[in-house]
This record gives C-alpha cells, sequence and structure tokens, in this order.
C-alpha cells in the first residue's frame, strides 16, 4: 500500500470510522494495547498522556501523525485482532482492498471514472452468494437437529408456499402490506421458515420481483450490539466487491428487513417518537435504531418482515403504524402422524403412541410444535421400552417426565445431578426470564444468578441448556416450555428453603403470578400451568426423586386463599377467566383439590370453543359442588363438519367419540350437583346427539333445575325434546329461548306441554323465535288452560294485530292467570287498541304490559287510556317506548295517571312527546293521588324550557324514585335547575337517568355538587337495568 494510496484512503474509510464502532470498554483496551505496540522496537512511540486522554477522533490522528501512510492501519488492525473483534478486521480489510482495486493512477482514473464505478458497484451477485453459503449452513443444521430430513423438506415446501404469498396484495383494501408480523408458539418454525425466506431469496427462488436487496437481522446478535449506524449494522454480509452499501439505500421500496425473533430483544422500545432517528449513517443506541426501523421513522418505505412468539405481539403491536399478522399453526394432524410414525423404527409402537396421543387431546395439541413432538415421542419410547402404561395427561406430566428422564443413567452413562443450590439458581434464572420476557443469557445473566461455568456444564451436558453455535457467549433454555417449567419449578423450591434471600424480588412473591391473566400476562400463562400441575403429590415426588431434594407444596394453601378471593369478587365471573382457570385446575389432575378450590364460586361463565375446552370444563365442572349458575357457549366442530372434513373414517369416530364422552360429562353435572338451579346455554352449534344427551340430563330425577336459558340455538327436532322435559322435571319453572329457531310448530310442542298439569313453568320467553298468528292460537289456548304460567314475553315476533287478537281473547276468560304480557316490536297497530282495551276490562291478573315499539299511535293510546282510567284495571307497570306518540296523546296519559292508584311504572322513550307534552304529565305527577315511582322520557326531544316543571314536580312528589332523561337536550339552563332541588332533601329521587359527558363543563361541575350534597341519588347514563328473563325493568325496585 502506497502512502499516496493512505492519504487518500484515510480521510474516507479511515481509523475514525472503525474507532466509533468501539464502546468506551473496548476505546480503553484498544489504547492499552496501543501503549504496548509502540514499545516494540520497530514502532515510533505515542507519548501515553496524549493517547490516555485523547478522545476517538484525536486518537486517529494521533495514529496518523505518528504512523504515515499505512502503517497506522497495520498497528489498528494487528490490534483488533487482539481483541478478538473478527468482524470489525475483515470489514476493514475487504474496504481496504476494495479502495485498492478502485483507486489506480490520478490520469487513469480521471478518463476512466463512470466506467470504473459501474464496475466496482455490482450488482448484488456477490452478496447474494455469500447469503447463499451462510443460509445453506444454517438450513443443513436444521434439518441434523433430529429431525427427519424428508420431513423437513416437506415442512420447507408448506413453508415455500407461505412465504409466497406473505406479501400479496390485499384483495379487500387493494393495498401491498410493508410490515408483515409472522407470529407463533417458541419452536412452531418462524426462524427455521424465515432463514428459508433467505435462501431462497438468494437462489432467486423468491421475491425477486419485489425486494432487489434482503437483510436479515437476528435478535441474539442486535442484543450484543452497543452503538452503531444503521448502515454499520447490515453491513456484516455484505462484500468489499459490492461497493459501499450506502449505494442501495437510496431505494428502500427494494428493500427487505427481516427481524427475527423480536420478543428476545432486549429492549423495552419507549423512547418517544419525536426522538427517534431518520438517518441510517447516524450512530445510535442499537435500541433506537431498531425502535426507529420499526415506527418506519427510519426507511419507512422499506418493508419489514418481523418473527415473534404470540406472547410478545402486546409489546410489539403498538410500535408498528400498520402490519398484515400471519400466525403459524404448526404441524397438522396429518404431519403430526407422520412424524410420530418416522420417529418409531418399530411401526407397532408407532401405531400404539399415535393412538395414545389422539386419545389425550393435551398432548396431540402440544405435538403441533415438531421438537415438544419430539419430546412427547420420547418419553413415551421410554414407558414403552420399561413396560409401563402410557399414562401422561397433561403438560405437567409429560414434561416432569421428561426432565427426569434426562437425569437417568441409560447406556451406560451417568449425568451429573445438580445440587438444590445449583438447582434453585437456575430455576431463579428461568422464573426471572418469564417475568422478564428475557429468553437469552449471556454470561453476564448466569453469573448474576451465581451460575458458575461448572454450573452451567451439567445444564448442557443433559441438553436444559443449549450454548448458540452462531452467536457468542449466548445460551438458551432447548425449548420455552423446559424455562416456564424450571420457572414453575421455582416456587415449589423457594418455600422449601430454610432461608430467604435479602434481595426479594418482586417476581418471587407467587401471589403476583396468581393475579396475572391471559390477557395482561399472556408470557405468564404456561408457567402458571406449570404451577399448578406441580400441586400433583405425584409429580413432586417424582422431581424429587430425580433430584435428590425436598420439595414444598406450601403453595397449594396460597392457592387455595387465592380461589376463596376470586370466588367471593364480583368481577370475575367472565368467559375468558373461567377458562384459564380450568386449564391450570385440570393440569393438577387433583379432583379433591379441585372441589376444594371451587366451592367457593356460585356462578360460572364460559365460552367453549375448541376440543380442549371441552375436555378441561367437563373435567372441572363434575368437581364444582357450590354452583349454581352456569353460563355456557359451545362451539365445538360439529358432526355435519367432520363428516365432510378429509380425515378418515376411524380418526373422525375417534374424533366424535371423544367429543361425546366429554359433552356428555358435562351435562352430568345437571344431576349430580345438587345446588345447581340455573342453566344459560346460549349462542351454541349443538347437533342432534348433543341435545339428546342434554334433554336426558334434564330429564333426570336428581335434576334440580328451575331456570333455563336456550338463547339462540337450533332444535334439530323441532321442541319435541325441550317439550317432554318441561313435564318430565318438575322443578323447571323459567324457560327462556330468545332467538332459538322453534316457529309456529315449535310453539305447538310447547303449548302441548303447558296444557299437562305435570309442566311447573311460571315464565316463558319466546322472544325473536319466528313465531306469526298461527303460533298465538296455540298459544291462546294455552294460557287458558294453564293456571301456573304467569310471565309470557312474545316481542320480536311478526304477531299482527290477528295475533294480538288471538292474545286479547286468552287475557279475557276468567282462567287465564298471566300477570305479564311483552308485545314489544309485535308489528301490530293501532286496530289492536281496541281488543286489548277490552281484555284489559276483563282481566283481573295482569300487571304489566308492554307494547313497546309498535305503531300504536296516539288513537291507538287514547282508547287504551279508557280502559286504564277505569278503577278495575289492575295494571301496574306500562311500557309504551317508540309507539309514534307526540305530545297529543299526553292529556290522556295525565288522566289515567291520576285515576289508576295501581299504576307504578311508566316508559314512553323514544316518543315525540317535547316539553308540551311532558308539562301535562308533570302537572299529573305533582297530584297527590298519583302514584308513579318510575318514569322514562329518553328520547323525547327535551329541552330546558320543561326543566321548571320537572323541579317543581320533583320537589312535591314524594313517590317517584327513578327517572331516565337520557338523550335529551336540556343544557346548562336546565341543568341548574334541576341540580336546585337534586340538592333539596324533599327531593327522593334515587336514580336519575342523564349522560354527564354530553353536557358542557359548567353542567357537569354542577351535577358533580349534586353528588356531593346528596350521596343517596345515583346519576348515571343507563339507568335501565332491563331485567335479563323478559327485557323489562319493572320490577327493578
Amino acid at each position: 500500500m502506497t502512502d499516496s494510496l493512505s492519504s487518500s484512503f484515510f480521510p474516507d474509510f479511515g481509523l475514525l470510522l472503525y474507532l466509533e464502532e468501539l464502546n468506551k470498554e473496548e476505546l480503553n483496551k484498544f489504547k492499552l494495547l496501543l501503549r504496548n505496540a509502540t514499545m516494540e522496537p520497530e514502532h515510533c512511540q505515542i507519548p501515553w498522556a496524549e493517547v490516555k486522554k485523547a478522545k476517538r477522533e484525536d486518537l486517529a490522528n494521533l495514529m496518523n501523525r505518528y504512523y504515515p501512510g499505512e502503517q497506522a492501519w497495520d498497528v489498528a488492525l494487528k490490534i483488533f485482532g487482539k481483541m478478538n473483534l473478527k468482524d470489525l478486521c475483515e470489514r476493514a480489510k475487504a474496504e481496504i482492498n476494495w479502495t485498492t482495486q478502485s483507486m489506480g493512477p490520478e490520469d487513469a482514473r480521471a478518463g476512466e471514472a463512470q466506467g470504473d464505478q459501474e464496475a466496482v458497484l455490482g450488482d448484488g451477485t456477490e452478496y447474494r452468494s455469500r447469503i447463499k453459503e451462510k443460509f445453506c449452513i444454517m438450513w443443513d443444521k436444521e434439518c441434523l437437529l433430529g429431525e427427519p430430513k424428508d420431513f423437513c423438506h416437506e415442512i420447507a415446501q408448506k413453508g415455500q408456499e407461505l412465504l409466497e404469498h406473505l406479501f400479496d396484495v390485499d384483495v379487500k383494501t387493494g393495498e401491498q402490506p410493508q410490515t408483515v408480523v409472522l407470529q407463533g408458539a417458541a419452536g412452531v418454525g418462524k426462524t427455521t421458515l424465515v432463514r428459508k425466506a433467505m435462501l431462497d431469496w438468494a437462489q432467486g427462488n423468491l421475491y425477486q420481483q419485489r425486494f432487489a436487496y434482503v437483510f436479515y437481522l437476528n435478535a441474539r446478535e442486535i442484543n450484543q450490539l452497543r452503538e452503531r449506524s444503521f448502515v454499520q449494522m447490515i453491513s456484516k454480509d455484505w462484500p468489499s466487491t459490492e461497493g459501499p452499501i450506502e449505494r442501495i439505500m437510496s431505494q428502500p421500496s427494494s428493500l427487505l428487513f427481516i427481524i427475527d425473533s423480536f420478543d428476545e430483544l432486549n429492549f423495552a422500545f419507549e423512547e418517544p417518537e419525536f426522538a427517534l432517528c431518520e438517518d441510517w449513517t447516524q450512530v445510535h443506541p442499537v435500541s433506537f435504531l431498531m425502535s426507529s426501523l420499526l415506527r418506519k421513522v427510519m426507511l419507512p418505505e422499506s418493508s419489514l418482515l418481523v418473527t415473534t412468539r404470540l406472547t410478545a405481539c402486546k409489546k410489539l403491536e403498538p410500535l408498528l403504524k400498520s402490519q398484515r399478522s400471519v400466525e403459524l399453526l404448526g404441524m397438522s394432524e396429518d404431519a403430526r402422524e407422520e412424524y410420530i410414525y418416522q420417529f418409531f423404527e418399530d411401526k407397532k409402537w408407532a401405531l400404539q403412541v399415535f393412538g395414545s396421543l389422539r386419545n389425550s387431546e393435551m398432548l396431540f395439541s402440544l405435538c403441533k410444535v415438531p421438537l415438544v413432538c419430539r419430546v412427547i415421542c420420547t418419553c413415551l419410547e421410554q414407558q414403552m421400552e420399561k413396560g409401563v402404561t402410557l399414562t401422561c395427561k397433561t403438560t405437567t406430566a409429560l414434561f416432569t417426565c421428561y426432565i427426569s428422564s434426562l437425569f437417568t443413567p441409560a447406556d451406560g452413562s451417568c449425568p451429573s445431578l445438580p445440587n438444590q443450590t445449583q438447582l434453585r439458581s437456575l430455576c431463579h434464572l428461568a422464573a426471572k426470564g418469564v417475568w422478564t420476557m428475557t429468553y437469552v443469557f449471556y454470561r453476564e445473566n448466569l453469573r448474576k444468578h451465581g451460575l458458575t461455568k461448572c454450573d452451567v456444564t451439567i445444564f448442557l451436558d443433559v441438553n436444559i441448556l443449549q450454548k448458540d453455535t452462531e452467536y457468542e457467549n449466548c445460551y438458551v433454555f432447548t425449548h420455552l416450555h423446559i424455562q416456564e417449567f424450571f420457572a414453575a419449578m421455582f416456587y415449589i423450591l423457594k418455600d422449601s428453603m430454610e432461608t430467604r434471600n435479602l434481595f426479594f424480588q418482586s417476581f418471587e412473591d407467587v401471589k403476583l403470578l396468581f393475579e396475572s391473566n391471559s390477557y395482561k400476562d399472556p408470557h405468564l400463562m404456561q408457567m402458571k400451568c406449570f404451577l399448578f400441575g406441580l400441586l400433583n403429590e405425584g409429580l413432586v415426588k417424582q422431581l424429587e426423586d430425580t433430584f435428590n431434594c425436598k420439595m414444598s407444596l406450601g403453595v397449594k394453601w396460597k392457592i387455595l386463599q387465592w380461589m376463596e378471593i376470586l370466588g367471593n369478587s364480583d368481577c370475575f365471573p367472565s368467559q375468558l377467566g373461567f377458562l384459564e382457570l380450568f386449564h391450570y385446575l385440570y393440569e393438577t389432575q387433583d379432583e379433591g383439590f379441585i372441589s376444594q378450590a371451587m366451592r367457593y364460586f356460585r356462578k360460572v361463565v364460559i365460552n367453549i370453543h375448541g376440543k380442549i375446552h371441552l375436555l378441561v370444563s367437563s373435567f372441572c365442572l363434575k368437581h364444582c359442588q357450590s354452583l349454581q349458575t352456569i353460563k355456557l357457549s359451545v362451539t365445538v366442530e360439529s358432526e355435519r363438519k367432520m363428516l365432510n372434513s378429509s380425515h378418515s373414517a376411524e380418526t373422525w369416530q375417534r374424533d366424535f367419540g371423544r367429543i361425546t364422552h366429554y359433552w356428555q360429562d358435562l351435562c352430568s353435572v345437571l344431576h349430580t350437583n345438587e345446588q345447581l338451579r340455573e342453566l344459560d346455554l346460549c349462542h351454541s352449534n349443538l347437533d342432534k346427539l348433543a341435545m339428546k344427551t342434554f334433554y336426558q340430563e334434564l330429564r333426570h330425577p336428581n335434576c334440580k333445575l328451575q331456570k333455563l336459558r336456550l338463547r339462540f340455538l337450533s332444535f334439530p327436532d323441532g321442541c319435541q325434546d325441550i317439550s317432554r322435559s318441561l313435564t318430565h322435571n318438575q322443578n323447571l319453572m323459567q324457560l327462556n329461548l330468545k332467538g332459538s329457531d322453534i316457529g309456529d310448530n315449535g310453539v305447538k310442542s310447547l303449548c302441548e306441554a303447558l296444557k299437562r298439569p305435570e309442566c311447573k313453568l311460571q315464565n316463558l320467553t319466546l322472544e325473536s323465535c319466528g313465531l306469526t298468528v298461527a303460533g298465538c292460537e296455540d298459544l291462546s289456548s294455552a294460557l287458558i288452560s294453564n293456571k301456573r304460567l304467569t310471565h309470557l314475553c312474545l316481542a320480536d315476533n311478526n304477531l299482527g294485530d290477528g295475533g294480538v287478537k288471538l292474545m286479547s281473547d286468552a287475557l279475557k276468560h276468567p282462567q287465564c292467570t298471566l300477570q305479564s304480557l311483552v308485545l314489544r316490536r309485535c308489528h301490530f297497530t293501532a286496530l289492536s287498541s281496541e281488543h286489548l282495551s277490552s281484555s284489559l276490562l276483563h282481566n283481573k291478573s295482569l300487571t304489566h304490559l308492554d307494547l313497546g315499539s309498535n305503531q300504536l299511535q296516539d288513537d291507538g293510546v287514547k282508547l287504551l287510556c279508557d280502559v286504564f282510567r277505569h278503577p278495575s284495571c289492575n295494571l301496574q307497570d306500562l311500557e309504551l317506548m317508540g309507539c309514534v306518540l307526540t305530545s297529543a296523546c299526553c292529556l290522556d296519559l295525565s288522566s289515567a295517571i291520576l285515576n289508576n292508584p295501581n299504576l307504578r311504572s311508566l316508559y314512553l322513550g323514544n316518543n315525540d312527546l317535547q316539553d308540551d307534552g311532558v308539562k301535562i304529565l308533570f302537572e299529573a305527577l305533582r297530584h297527590p293521588n298519583c302514584n308513579i315511582q318510575r318514569l322514562r322520557l329518553e328520547y323525547c326531544g327535551l329541552t330546558s324550557l320543561c326543566c321548571q316543571d320537572l323541579s317543581s314536580t320533583l320537589s312535591s312528589n314524594q313517590r317517584l324514585i327513578k327517572i331516565n332523561l337520557t338523550q335529551n337536550t336540556l343544557g346548562c339552563e336546565g341543568i341548574m335547575k334541576l341540580c336546585e332541588v337534586l340538592k333539596s332533601p324533599e327531593c327522593k329521587l334515587q336514580v336519575l337517568g342523564l349522560c354527564k359527558e354530553a353536557l358542557d363543563e359548567e353542567a357537569q361541575k354542577l351535577l358533580e355538587a349534586v353528588g356531593v350534597s346528596n350521596p343517596h341519588l345515583v346519576i348515571k347514563h343507563d339507568c335501565n337495568d332491563h331485567n335479563e328473563e323478559d327485557d323489562s325493568w319493572w320490577r327493578c325496585f
């Protein structure tokens, strides 16, 4: 290298660029090595005082001054080599070579500048070649990790099909995604797939028309970097023969960056967006660079492919502007079967194992992940070799078996056994890692947890820990579930230790783990599952024998205390919460413990979606002996879907048999639980056989059910079975069939049961059941002969005036004992008012009538008010919501209010009454004869003009306790008038319906002051309090 070359090289690619890549610690080490180098005879000596205080730029200048030409670079390269900075050395040498090749004599370079530049820059062939070589080696390693080679290539073929369409245009929006998130469980194949994508791109088989360059960024490597420019980060595989990498950054739309294992990045990503960097040449902390790239502040036109575990999606999503998410589900059922048959040389064993796994829903689901499938096969193989029955039913049992097998002497080898301190250190490392979502550990992490090199070797030797072959000083648990298993063990070991760690960390408190849930803390769920599984005394004994140590089940009593708190909590009963809880309890396989844990619960709400949900729910519900109410939704694959699937007849029969067995177990709760009084089965796709099983349990002599809701269901046999159940089960008092497709034929069957003396039904809801006039004929006849039915809801059926006439005829009959009739949205008009008026004069039992959302209009209400005024009318609750009323009917309503002392509730919402109309009503309310307690006037077109009259009413009426005024424009002036009386002790109002948020700031302050002076008054937006049985609110006080 000549002096002229050095002088021209160092200004552009000099030492400063490379010294800037050194962190503070590395820079100090460089200075010390430089001091030693200058002591060698052939080198000039730079004064140490100057070197010691020099910043990076000063140090580069010193070296150029004392070592002119190529000498400075020779010294720097030797020091980089001694510091083991291989990457820095290789890149520097490559750039020197490129500079040597591209810089000729001045006169030649001047004449051929343009041609030389094009020749030197290259076309990406060298980069592709380097990527091909690197990722070929990686791919071969993937296929050598114990997986059958044919199987590897088959999985790769399916992955190829997925990769090809990741960046396709969205058919709905017509847009092409710039960011794609590939998510999936640990070990499902995300990294394998994106490495295959790199290889396929380099070989010219993928994204050739879409991306000119693809770069691979791995979390484990990124974690070890400190400060870099982004262009330096991606330069590690860039050949010098391609020319400066900066040239391709000018076309970012042709670049794809693959960020592999986002979940392993040790960054908080809390930087404010304004602080992020746009310039890819500037040096920043690597966390800033990654945040800038993900948030599209840097290179916004480029494309991203990000892989992450499902548990980290919540952390990733806020960083992305928009993305297409694709979930890798793992091996299909057919692929799992093929894997098992390739694993076992003995096909008889393969057949036996596959059959056993197909009967264990939990384990077969785990087999979606190839590594876990191998673990399962290994455990079952060992059991078969010992002649033991295949017994693993849960994830915890499986991993207990697997971990124990790793420390069991085999083939003459005897693995070293960790002592209790080493085991506890590993468990502490695992637990803290799960809590902080840290899955990659470096030497520093291991040292902090008291794990020496000797300790780590014990766990490396048995394949619990694994040293990354690609990245230095990098360790991982061989699978996330293994880390989560040891993390759960930490809490069992912790209680058995005699002394507590003085440096207590918050995650060590098991109470925090109990309080976590899958929505807020999805990354903790499997560890929590394992902890419950380790409450099984048999599994704990197995681990104690394996590790020759004592473990404690003291955590069991803490869990029971936590369960008592949950059972007494009003906010816990949610579908997600109970399913999670049942998963945990199932892991224990301890029926006595489940009975103890669930004795605090009176109500369970579960949404069963899939076979595993059905399995854990059926197992746990059998042991919930204190339950009084179950709310259930079941959407398991139906018989018809299974028949149309591609599975073999044998597989279908086996699946169908298991589902039927689980369902029978669940339904048996109807007669085995003596406390159960209420069941709500809704939005479910149950076939004929499932319903038959359900009816058999409903008719069991020990079934004590009183309230049954079968909402939004299909009845394959019509209503014949449910009708028979009404006569067999004489405890059943309430039946709600809302939204179910029973039609007039179904009503006919029900009415036949209602006429039978064995039927004790009192409350029947047939809302939105497809009834017409024909159904009303059967109902009318049943109402006359049945003296027990007191509540009937026919809302949302097309009965018309003809249907209402038939119901009115039944009401006239002296034997009709109906107390409540709901005819909301039944499509009748003012013509029906005449029929209803006549029947109300004769009927002595009816106290609640809902005629809402029908075209009664003012004339229809006037006819009805003639009856309401009559002293023989016993009506107490009248609902006229949305009946197209105006102020013209308010005089008639006022007369009814004054003359009918029985009337307690009046619902007039969604009618255009306006201020003039309600003023008339308020005047009647002030009369001492008025007994109205509840009044609804939402959406009635009211303004501040009516508020003075309302205030006067509230101060004089001592009976009115609830009024709804939402969705009216009362304004600040009107609120001011109301607040004066609301503060007064004379006002007896208990509930006021008003939307505070819709009012201005001054009005909100006035209402807040009312809340202080009158704490008995509740002001809320929704004060309807509809009763779930029949959607009415007349009994809410």
